[in-house]
């Protein structure tokens, strides 16, 4: 009898230890970095494109019409962002998830003919739908992370986005397991509607902010907060080194549904293995919040019997000076308060305080400089493989090293950049101007590619530049903006992705198009354009010379511009930048208590707090 109240009590105890492991800060990074993994699933458009237009009998201006629509859903992000920053964060994971299996599930049943025939219209309306479902689990999943953990933002945003980067990868290894056949890739559609649904539905009580003034204290920072990073650091590390392996051997070997299910399972155990991470700290967070309780009890009962408590918890003696002196400040207009009398650095600012800043400005100058450049670069190395004369299976290959690339070098940057303010102060913005010059750099290797090796490096680096880029410039805009709507700020800066391969990738590269070098080849031959049939690929490594020397001048614009704008913030950064949360602790009641109170109770009664703390350590043996 004895025994079952025993493995009773046990079982209790064990299920509140997962209520706390599943209430922490580490347990909620974990599950976001499954969210950013599963919800990479709408860039498999491309996939199912070709079922639809063959399945429904969409002609060519149709589906064009539809892909339009796909564009403007995965555009759709600043209105995201807003509906993040003023939502809870179980609300905005519940849209996610409907519009990616209302997205995705509309399409399949259409392509199964278990519904009419949808018009164009329709049916680009539900792939809208499907493409801004990540929209909305990305901006939550990064906005959330960040407040939970402020003092690590630049890692956090660099392995977060290295994972989204690395889900594509991911996602194809898990769907080729799937696909066996016309029908299997129809049921590929429904697949996709189902598994991020499932995630986000799964985590839409865990995934929140932990305020600080919790109960459990969980937003304090980890004394070794970059160590345990540099764990996730790791895995993330290897499942994009094996899905790089595979991805290589799958296109010179034949790889059965065997294989398939092998590498998905190798996978899988990779993504669950930082859970083993998670409990470990969350345990360690527990230990040391139970002998901080203890601590703060003590310290409010040696105060009580030593001096007045007002002359402790300073904030709540202030607090109502504070108000007093707030009522007396003299109001000022909208306009006002937007242009002449804004926050200082780092403190919150409204959106359009953040928008019509000049820091802003410097912000999306860079960006647009440097990831319109670089992705119009990345666009065009299939056609500069296939004038090099390259074979279309080493082309991919190459390519597909350069994307996993683009996830070690989102999470490089964010780990580099942060190391870089910690130990010497640097401004972020330093480094960005050496990510762009790398890219430049490469560029111009792209431009002369009869150089040895040049191809397959200026693919690489580009890669690794470009990725480096995002996680440094979406942490400058939470430490110089706040963290009161970076949903909206964050979502409104990436805007500069689809605004700069517009200007670049559609307007430059037509007039600098490499399809004019085929009839000066023509031309040059003595023939007459006009009666010779073009194959509309130029051959030679001089077709993309001019396109990536204007995209090499662009990354070196946007490098000066960086280092122009590092030095406009070195001073922001001499000082402490997370001194906003680091300046106060709450107590187990809520209450919140100064530095300097804290150093006076340590004084006061540190003698009686490490006698206490032993009998606590003795009791809990």
């Amino acid at each position: 009898m004895d025994g079952g109240i025993d493995r009773g009590g046990d079982m209790m105890s064990t299920f509140q230890y997962a209520k706390v492991i599943m209430k922490g800060r580490w347990f909620v990074f974990f599950a976001t970095m499954l969210i950013m993994c599963w919800f990479g699933a709408a860039s498999i458009y491309g996939v199912y494109y070709k079922v639809i237009k063959e399945t429904l009998g969409f002609e060519a201006k149709e589906m064009n019409q539809i892909t339009f629509y796909e564009h403007v859903g995965a555009y759709f992000s600043v209105f995201v962002g807003l509906l993040c920053d003023l939502t809870p964060e179980w609300l905005v994971l519940l849209i996610g998830a409907a519009f990616n299996f209302g997205g995705f599930f509309m399409p399949w049943i259409a392509v199964m003919h278990k519904i009419p025939k949808p018009k164009a219209s329709e049916m680009g309306v539900f792939v809208g739908l499907g493409a801004a479902a990540p929209n909305f689990a990305h901006t939550i999943a990064l906005v959330t992370c960040v407040n939970n953990f402020p003092e690590s933002r630049g890692v956090v945003l660099g392995l977060m986005k290295g994972m989204a980067e690395a889900s594509v990868a991911v996602l194809t290894q898990i769907y080729q397991l799937v696909i066996h056949g016309d029908d299997d890739v129809k049921n590929l559609i429904l697949a996709t509607a189902v598994l991020p649904a499932i995630t986000s539905v799964a985590f839409v009580f865990t995934i929140r902010k932990i305020e600080r003034d919790d109960d459990d204290q969980r937003w304090q920072r980890h004394p070794n907060e970059l160590r345990v990073f540099l764990k996730f650091y790791y895995l993330t590390s290897v499942v994009a080194l094996f899905v790089l392996t595979v991805t290589l051997l799958e296109r010179y070997f034949d790889v059965t549904k065997t294989d398939h299910k092998y590498h998905v399972i190798v996978i899988f155990v990779l993504i669950f293995l930082p859970l083993y991470n998670v409990i470990k700290e969350e345990a360690a967070a527990q230990s040391r919040l139970e002998k901080q309780q203890f601590l703060d009890r003590l310290a409010v009962l040696v105060v009580h019997f030593i001096e007045k408590p007002q002359e402790v918890f300073l904030p709540d003696s202030n607090s109502s000076i504070n108000q007093i002196l707030e009522e007396k400040k003299p109001k000022r207009s909208c306009l006002s308060s937007i242009f002449f009398s804004k926050p200082e650095r780092g403190e919150d600012h409204s959106i359009f305080q953040a928008i019509l800043s000049i820091d802003m400005l410097y912000i999306l100058v860079i960006m647009l400089c440097g990831y319109g450049s670089g992705l119009t670069a990345y666009e065009h190395f299939w056609r500069l493989g296939k004038a090099l004369g390259n074979k279309e299976q080493v082309v991919t290959s190459i390519i597909s090293m350069a994307s996993v690339w683009n996830c070690f070098g989102r999470i490089y940057s964010g780990f580099l950049s942060e190391l870089l303010i910690i130990k010497w102060r640097i401004p972020r913005a330093t480094m960005l101007a050496f990510m762009l010059l790398l890219q430049c750099i490469a560029m111009l290797l792209g431009a002369f590619p009869e150089i040895p090796g040049a191809y397959y490096l200026a693919t690489v680096t580009i890669g690794f530049a470009l990725g480096a880029q995002l996680p440094v410039n979406l942490a400058m805009i939470s430490e110089f903006f706040g963290l009161k709507y970076y949903g909206t700020l964050l979502n409104f800066a990436q805007l500069t992705t689809p605004l700069g391969l517009y200007l670049m990738n559609q307007n430059l590269a037509r007039v600098l198009n490499y399809e004019t070098e085929v009839t000066n080849d023509i031309i040059a031959q003595g023939k007459d354009p006009s009666t010779v049939i073009l194959d509309q690929v130029c051959r030679g490594s001089h077709c993309l010379r001019l396109l990536f020397s204007t995209l090499a001048l662009i990354s070196l614009v946007g490098a000066l511009v960086s280092l122009k704008f590092a030095g406009r913030t070195r001073g922001f950064y001499q000082g402490d930048v997370y001194k906003k949360f680091r300046g106060q602790r709450c107590t187990g009641n809520g209450r919140s208590r100064s530095v300097e109170g804290e150093a006076h109770v340590k004084h006061l009664g540190g003698d009686v707090e490490a006698q206490a703390l032993e009998t606590h350590e003795m009791a809990q043996a």
